[in-house]
């Protein structure tokens, strides 16, 4: 990747939609978005302003941060992947589906073959098992194969000035890349991530990047895109800053046939311990105390609802991807992975499953990091 400073530094020194009103009427206020990509007008006011308060807050040469923002292009295929109703929501075993297919799972298996040294460095510096890595790193990209098509200079310009439910976020995001691109000496211009500004293998907006990724192979450098080392090393950094336990299982599967699901926290959050859920009738197993944070995880299948209970380090995945899907997802293709180098039986599919008794509130699936694995890139 071509790496270029915008200007030379002075010295020194993963959000809500808006929910007011319906999302037609806002587009109404919006301003008019072209057919087709054209260059931003660098005499907006809105893009003007945004060059004077980055060029004062972090010492960029005005001059050359309009000119950058001039050879940005609004896109309107952005635009419509962005404001695009969500699609019927999948039920777990539909989504589980799409990532526990042979090929993903083949094909971990061999980037662990290939990157052993990369993967077993990150785990011991972190924390974080080698195959829940490489279970993050599959999901999100397919190991690579799928980092997106767009500029992030192109995709952060379009949703910072030409998408109002969401501007704040990504004009936020777009001064986060404006210095990334200026700290790892890149051409803001060259890198490409997905149609919401997420980049390289695991994904990581701008914001992220700067606060977690991490040079893995002491080159100078944190390159996201091609240096498999940075990556292992900064998506072992994410998840152990956000909460990871070492030696700690992610989830175990629950029968819920004869326990009281009634009054039980629905948010995305570790509400409950192992004691408190095993008053209500849950049979799981685990070792950990009966103190230990704890959290039920209903996944709805065709005929009911698999339960799990998530610990400490499933919370830590939802940190990645605020949804209980892409936590199990990830622990899943992580243990298929195991599996699979260690030559042992592949992990069974299912849990027990409960009778489909109602729809249980599920929990946030936003995703504040801005991973778009199930999206188009």
């Amino acid at each position: 990747m071509t790496r270029q400073r915008l200007t030379r530094p002075s010295a020194g020194p993963r959000r809500r939609w808006l929910r007011a009103l319906p999302l037609a009427l806002l587009a109404a206020t919006w301003p008019a978005a072209p057919a087709l990509a054209q260059a931003f007008d660098p005499a907006r006011a809105d893009i003007l302003a945004f060059a004077d308060e980055v060029a004062a807050k972090h010492g960029f040469e005005r001059e050359a941060l309009v000119s950058l923002l001039a050879q940005a292009e609004s896109r309107p295929f952005i635009l419509r992947a962005i404001a695009k109703p969500a699609e019927r929501t999948l039920r777990w075993d539909e989504y589980r589906g799409k990532f526990l297919v042979e090929r993903r799972i083949e094909r971990g298996n061999e980037v662990y073959g290939q990157r052993q040294a990369e993967l077993e460095r990150a785990q011991a510096a972190t924390g974080v098992p080698v195959d829940v890595i490489l279970g993050i790193v599959g999901v999100e990209t397919f190991f690579g194969e799928n980092i997106g098509k767009h500029r992030v200079l192109d995709a952060l310009a379009t949703l910072a000035f030409d998408y109002p439910p969401r501007q704040k976020f990504f004009r936020a995001e777009l001064e986060q890349y404006l210095v990334m691109a200026r700290e790892e000496g890149l051409d803001p211009k060259v890198p490409v991530g997905s149609y919401a500004g997420a980049m390289g293998l695991p994904q990581f907006m701008p914001s992220s990047f700067r606060a977690y990724a991490l040079d893995g192979d002491a080159d100078g450098r944190r390159d996201l895109w091609n240096d498999w080392a940075d990556v292992f090393l900064s998506v072992g950094n994410y998840l152990k800053v956000h909460g990871w336990r070492a030696g700690e299982p992610i989830a175990v599967p629950a029968d819920a046939t004869a326990a009281n699901l009634d009054g039980l926290d629905p948010r995305l959050a570790l509400s409950e311990t192992v004691g408190s859920l095993r008053r209500r009738g849950l049979e799981f197993d685990t070792t950990l105390p009966d103190s230990t944070p704890a959290m039920l995880v209903p996944l709805i299948v065709a005929d009911g609802i698999e339960y799990r209970v998530g610990f400490a380090n499933f919370y830590a995945i939802t940190r990645y991807n605020r949804s209980t899907m892409y936590a199990s997802a990830v622990s899943d293709l992580a243990a298929a992975i195991g599996a699979r180098r260690s030559g042992q039986p592949m992990p069974a599919a299912t849990t027990p499953v409960a009778p489909g008794t109602g729809t249980p509130t599920p929990a946030p699936t936003s995703t504040g990091g801005w991973s778009t694995t199930t999206g188009s890139r």
